[in-house]
């Protein structure tokens, strides 16, 4: 069967919902296609992200001379192509270069959005919750200034839908959008809780999209410094998580969440159990040295920071079996003495991943580091 599939990995709303096929056995079909579209579809499967972008947009273009412009088929085949470009995308691609020129500058992806849309429109109506895919998908390849005009189309034509579950799927695709922009408000953070209910009421506790979202939530609960809501939220993600067979790099972020906040609030015991899992799950890189999950920074001298002095600290140290700092030593100063006294009484107070050797947590010597104190010029 010839299907619309998703190859990116933000969820389309209603890739669970309709497809549109035709069968491969139809004369409608030459051979150079099926060939170019099966091999998109196996590329899907084995998750090769430049072999889908390269053969969904070979797809694309063979599908859209045979079936039409105008074809459903063509429209599903566009967003296809449009949904690998965006995959693929640099990040920060769309947002940098449509700052100096808005109107203008269309990436290939917007343009295959837009021919969907209108496919789709004409097929479906201008109120059918089909065309909420092309509208996220036009989201995507604008920049966060102008996606929330798509976004807000998508959202609307997603509530008179009354369809719970595609509303929940939309508003929570409006909250990752423009959740890291100056464009994040306190109406869009509670699109994210919005879908947080609707995914509790309607979906299994272990329903990866209820897992993926309270994860979101849990951050969210983070930054705003509500860390018991966080901290109930986190353990959450990390029961479901721990019943895969294999390491989520959610159930990683979890807990170094947890680690921060049991540091924060002086409970280093609780934080320890949840060191020694992420030391577990994550391998220790010799020729890197390790990351703090907890860092206190130090206090600059009252009196350096008067007079203008800058400086550093070079410390060594011991990382024992449950990610405590043991042992540090200062091993430079540049600056003054009081730079290395306020360096060691912070580094006290770091928590770590510990080194796991044959399954088993290590103490690690002789770790490094250089705290740099310095004051901004303006």
């Amino acid at each position: 069967m010839f299907t619309k599939l998703s190859a990116n990995k933000r969820n389309i709303v209603l890739t669970a919902i309709f497809t549109t096929v035709v069968s491969l056995s139809s004369p409608a079909f030459s051979s150079e296609f099926s060939d170019a579209y099966l091999a998109y579809k196996a590329a899907v499967t084995a998750e090769n992200q430049s072999d889908i972008e390269f053969y969904a947009l070979q797809s694309y273009e063979l599908g859209k001379a045979k079936f039409g412009a105008d074809s459903i088929n063509t429209g599903n085949l566009a967003l296809n192509a449009a949904n690998a470009l965006i995959a693929n995308m640099p990040n920060q691609s769309f947002d940098e270069q449509l700052k100096s020129q808005p109107k203008k500058l269309q990436p290939e992806a917007f343009v295959l959005f837009e021919e969907t849309l209108q496919i789709y429109q004409k097929h479906y109506g201008d109120d059918a919750i089909e065309l909420i895919d092309p509208l996220l998908g036009l989201s995507d390849a604008s920049s966060k200034k102008y996606a929330r005009k798509y976004l807000d189309e998508a959202l609307d034509i997603a509530e008179d839908s009354d369809e719970a579950m595609v509303i929940a799927d939309t508003k929570m695709a409006y909250f990752e959008r423009l959740v890291n922009s100056r464009y994040y408000t306190r109406k869009v953070r509670n699109y994210a809780f919005d879908a947080h209910e609707a995914y509790s009421e309607l979906l299994p506790e272990d329903a990866m999209k209820r897992v993926l979202n309270s994860f979101r939530i849990a951050n969210v609960r983070f930054a705003e410094k509500d860390f018991d809501e966080a901290e109930v939220l986190f353990l959450g993600v990390i029961s479901q998580f721990q019943k895969l067979d294999f390491n989520h790099p959610y159930e990683l972020a979890a807990h170094a969440k947890l680690v921060q906040i049991y540091e924060h609030d002086g409970e280093s015991e609780k934080s320890t159990q949840h060191c020694i899992a992420i030391g577990s799950m994550k391998p220790w890189k010799e020729d890197i040295e390790p990351t703090p999950l907890f860092r206190k920074n130090p206090n600059y001298p009252m009196s350096y920071a008067r007079a203008g002095k800058s400086g550093s600290a070079q410390l060594s140290f011991t990382i024992d079996e449950m990610g405590f700092v043991k042992d540090p030593v200062v091993l430079d100063t540049i600056g003054g003495e009081k730079f290395a006294t306020e360096s060691l009484l912070a580094l006290k107070q770091w928590r770590y991943a510990p080194k796991f050797v044959d399954g088993k947590a290590v103490k690690a010597k002789e770790v490094k580091v250089q705290l740099e104190y310095y004051i901004e010029k303006r």
